[in-house]
């Protein structure tokens, strides 16, 4: 059987799967990263127009991230050598140092782990996708792009905040939420506590839809 017939596909809630990679900034292995968030992202191919305009762009929120303990890593069906020549490329026509390592995935290992080949698109490059996970290694939330189509930083960052947010303040974040808009806290689970909420001081549209700023 192929190997591409096996995707696996990973499971918001549960660990990440680990992998050992070879790297622009040399080997990587996912568990070491634990203590750090990571966003790993694919993209179809080295020296195409949107890959290009992403790469740019993952570049200019490299450091946003990077306050937010969290590492970026990118990953193509390319070698490294690919990879290398395209970063030199960027760097001496656009005058934009790439500060990422890039996995170079080649036998689709990685790939395939993370369910980045979906043969409606490509039987040989990945679709672009966005895994983030946390500091513990668990697979927190996932984006999934065709190829013809750019990702939107601002949403990988905002994301990011609002995951961070949930952990630290054990609340939710509702629709459109920005840093410092107000949260949801979670709904009552009994029916006291069903009673209690309307009396605790929140802003509340109904005893389960309750808003407070932290």
């Amino acid at each position: 059987m192929d190997p591409g017939d096996c995707i696996s596909f990973p499971t918001i809630g549960e660990p990440a799967p680990d992998f050992e990679a070879e790297t622009t900034h040399g080997m990587l292995k996912l568990s070491d990263l634990k203590g750090k968030w990571v966003v790993l992202f694919s993209h179809p191919a080295d020296f195409t127009p949107v890959c290009t305009t992403e790469f740019l762009a993952f570049s200019t929120i490299y450091e946003d991230l990077k306050a937010l303990n969290v590492q970026l890593v990118g990953l193509s069906v390319d070698s490294v050598s690919a990879h290398l020549a395209w970063v030199h490329a960027v760097k001496e026509k656009m005058g934009v140092q790439i500060p990422f390592p890039i996995i170079a995935d080649l036998t689709m290992k990685v790939s395939h782990q993370y369910g980045m080949i979906h043969k409606g698109q490509s039987s040989t490059a990945a679709i672009r996708t966005v895994f983030f996970i946390d500091d513990k290694g668990i697979m927190r939330a996932m984006l999934y792009y065709p190829m013809q189509n750019g990702r939107y930083m601002p949403e990988i960052i905002r994301l990011v905040k609002a995951l961070q947010t949930t952990d630290k303040h054990h609340v939710a974040t509702p629709a459109n939420w920005q840093p410092g808009d107000k949260v949801v806290v979670p709904a009552p689970k009994t029916a006291a506590e069903m009673e209690k909420r309307l009396t605790e001081g929140y802003e509340c549209k109904d005893w389960y839809l309750c808003f407070k700023k932290i």
